[in-house]
């Protein structure tokens, strides 16, 4: 979680002040999903066929889905219903921004140019955006279900399992927790988790979720100590030797739910797509095949990670579900 993971990014201050400047003109903004973990590349597009942009009413067949900046999970998802909406005729923009831009945006309704987002996590890590949003967007129901926040070591440290296992040990994780976006939601949680266990001889580093996961390839490369910030589901799980620790003060919050989120008007204006979102549900297994292929095997070409996943039997199972739901 899953970035990405924010508000994944609480930047709400100065998200808020170009939410309106970049969510109005995220067509030309960056697109196609540039995941601070995956460089994700590639803008959208089958051929139009009638609209002029996201958000503009029953006539319009152009969808913009923003995808949050650095969460893996969302710019899989985003690039599946991209792929499914335009063999349907449709036009999907995938501009990359950040999460505060994203619930800006989207709680401006019809005419805002960001429709559909596919990563907001409730009831802890958007807390702070969904409680500003909440009765301005159309919640269209959870596509997965486990969720959560971790603080995550290497499975070669085996005297460390538990959060609290950290006290007193800085000094051979050189003082540091590696962590992600300063802003992000999972940034804020390690924050609280920092004071609840008394661990402050660390220092929460916090820089992107690459210059974690590069952190963290190095040191398991190395065999050497670390300690990182990251999220269920991920796909670090299955590229590097780690371990959530345990939380028994449970201060990083328990298993959370993604929510799939559109603009007010948009189940009005796409019934058939908002139809298909309500019964959209994924299991970590899919989801974690679907990541490797978009976010990793092809992270410079999102779209061929999608092509080669959907002649899966997961991806055609996938799809399928989501065609059928819109019949």
């Amino acid at each position: 979680m899953h970035t990405a993971r924010t508000y994944k990014t609480v930047a709400a201050g100065s998200a808020a002040v170009v939410a309106a400047a970049l969510i109005a003109g995220c067509g030309a903004s960056k697109t196609a999903s540039g995941s601070n973990t995956a460089g994700s590349s590639g803008g959208s597009t089958a051929a139009s066929t009638g609209g002029s942009g996201g958000g503009g009413g029953g006539s319009s067949k152009t969808i913009t889905i923003p995808t949050a900046s650095g969460w893996d999970e969302d710019v899989a998802v985003s690039y599946l219903w991209k792929y499914v909406l335009e063999q349907k005729g449709y036009t999907v923009k995938l501009p990359s921004l950040d999460i505060g831009v994203i619930f800006n945006g989207i709680s401006q309704g019809t005419g805002s140019n960001a429709d559909l987002f596919f990563d907001t996590w409730l009831p802890k890590t958007h807390a702070p955006y969904w409680k500003k949003i909440h009765n301005k967007v159309e919640d269209l129901d959870v596509w997965y279900d486990q969720a959560t926040l971790n603080i995550a070591v290497p499975t070669y440290l085996k005297d460390i399992n538990s959060i609290a296992d950290l006290k007193g040990k800085a000094s051979e994780f050189d003082g540091k927790i590696t962590g992600i976006d300063p802003g992000a939601g999972l940034t804020r949680v390690t924050k609280e988790a920092i004071k609840t266990y008394g661990l402050n001889d660390y220092t929460l580093q916090t820089s992107s979720t690459a210059a974690m996961l590069a952190a963290l390839k190095s040191a398991t490369d190395a065999k050497k100590p670390i300690v990182v910030t990251l999220w269920h589901p991920h796909w670090a799980y299955s590229a590097f030797p780690i371990k959530d620790l345990k939380d028994p003060k449970h201060a990083m919050g328990g298993a959370e739910k993604i929510h799939a989120i559109a603009r007010q008007g948009f189940s009005q204006d796409y019934p058939k797509v908002a139809k298909a979102v309500k019964s959209f549900k994924m299991d970590d297994k899919t989801l974690a095949s679907l990541e490797l292929q978009v976010v990793q095997k092809h992270k410079d070409n999102p779209d061929e990670g999608i092509q080669a996943w959907i002649k899966t039997s997961q991806g055609k199972q996938a799809v399928n579900q989501i065609e059928n739901a819109m019949k």
